[in-house]
């Protein structure tokens, strides 16, 4: 609106206006450019107090970071914009600086993360689990199944054409998770070409509404099942295994890499994440009664993949005092 008054204020001016009109003119432009200043210098401080999260798709579609955010944007005068996306794409826009913390759950490509200097003290979060879901007259027979008699299951079943598999095939955690689930038996799944096993190359939700319209299988996070499993057909029919794990860690974007990374801030939402304060959040988020997302930190062990050392408890627990409350 001001670029368009801004403009019309030019057009006005004229070589037949008298010069009373010129003053006031050029007094109206004067004024809405100062307006235009102070609008832009304030959007400019403003986003001084904005920090980027890119996180996955499973945990943006569970709706924890609605139900968390609002309290640490509150107390700390911090907004968070949220990029939702695959673990992979993820890390990459870490790897680039544009984002400042990450929210991710692939562990191996975490720690390559870390040592390749991308980011700096990674903390584990929290932690679900994964489970494989599908239609619920299951004519691959895995229900109630350990994981690797699924998975030869699953693949027998194809190869006689008795049902299809939907993969995320975008380099998420949970991509990764269910490959190497396939890894368990020694075969490598060849999208399109097996007849069965197809990519959706998009995120958790899309990908359940595509396996459940084409009464498939697939690999879902136990968080975007429960907040989605009453608008679907497909049922739930392997859980519980300690393969099936899901570990969540924060990972600060090093601001010597990238010196655009707002560290200081970015510092103190994963401070928060860590604190009591956010713990007690995390573990508390439930949908229809039940949890989501158990909070890890401290006592992440070699069983949840999140382990956590004495050395990383000490340094968050320097910067989270202002949320132990």
């Amino acid at each position: 609106m001001f670029y368009n008054t801004y403009r019309r204020g030019l057009t006005h001016i004229t070589p037949n206006m008298n010069k009373k009109n010129k003053i006031l003119s050029i007094v109206f432009i004067l004024t809405i450019s100062t307006v235009i200043g102070i609008s832009t210098s304030f959007d400019i401080l403003h986003s001084k107090n904005r920090i980027i999260l890119a996180t996955t798709t499973s945990t943006y579609d569970s709706g924890l970071l609605d139900y968390i955010l609002p309290t640490f944007e509150e107390n700390s005068g911090i907004s968070v914009d949220v990029l939702s996306v695959g673990t992979g794409f993820a890390l990459e826009t870490g790897r680039r600086g544009d984002a400042d913390v990450l929210l991710v759950h692939s562990r191996t490509r975490e720690d390559e993360f870390v040592s390749n200097g991308y980011g700096i003290h990674r903390a584990c979060i929290m932690y679900n689990d994964f489970l494989i879901i599908g239609p619920s007259n299951d004519p691959a027979s895995i229900q109630g199944n350990n994981i690797s008699m699924t998975m030869m299951n699953l693949k027998s079943a194809g190869e006689l054409g008795l049902i299809k598999f939907y993969s995320r095939g975008d380099g998420s955690g949970t991509n990764s998770k269910e490959l190497s689930l396939w890894d368990l038996i020694n075969y490598t799944p060849n999208s399109g070409n097996d007849g069965w096993y197809y990519e959706t190359g998009a995120g958790m939700g899309i990908t359940l509404i595509v396996a459940n319209e084409n009464n498939g299988y697939t690999l879902i996070d136990r968080g975007t099942w429960l907040s989605s499993k009453d608008s679907v057909n497909n049922i739930l029919l392997v859980e519980g295994e300690e393969v099936l794990l899901n570990p969540y860690g924060a990972i600060l974007v090093n601001p010597e890499t990238h010196l655009s990374v707002k560290y200081d801030l970015a510092l103190e939402f994963v401070a928060f994440l860590t604190s009591k304060e956010g713990q007690e959040l995390i573990g508390t988020y439930k949908l229809n009664n039940e949890t989501l997302f158990f909070p890890s930190f401290g006592h992440g062990n070699e069983t949840y993949g999140c382990s956590t050392t004495d050395a990383e408890i000490e340094f968050w627990r320097e910067h989270n005092g202002n949320y132990i409350g």
